[in-house]
């Protein structure tokens, strides 16, 4: 039986987001203070690609703290991306624990569809 599943993501953990940061060819987050334009923020920090200042995953509360100014200092597709893979990645885990096999497929869209096997075949 299929389901789809909508997910909502904060970024909460630390291994998913290194994993994630990895399958995208990113520099792996690195826990810190650092000041944005007008604020400072600490949490595991990642850069992205073309993006004045990175982005900061406070993974105690969720949220992710940025200053793209509006898309002039980093496309926001980028950290679409991180996002997206950060939701694929802690679902493989999650999964993984519980003895589920799981399967990526990357659509011709850019969704990413997550086959996950909970039983036995029918």
């Amino acid at each position: 039986m299929s389901h789809v599943v909508t997910i909502e993501a904060q970024v909460r953990d630390p291994e998913a987001l290194r994993s994630s940061c990895r399958r995208l060819g990113l520099d792996a987050p690195v826990h810190q203070t650092i000041k944005l334009f007008t604020a400072e923020a600490t949490g595991h920090c990642v850069q992205l690609p073309r993006w004045r200042y990175p982005v900061v995953c406070d993974t105690d509360s969720g949220v992710i703290h940025y200053d793209n100014y509006g898309g002039h200092w980093g496309e926001q597709s980028e950290l679409d991306r991180l996002v997206q893979r950060y939701a694929v990645e802690k679902t493989v885990i999650e999964s993984r624990k519980q003895g589920y096999t799981v399967t990526e497929h990357t659509l011709a869209n850019g969704s990413i569809k997550l086959s996950v096997q909970v039983g036995g075949a029918n």
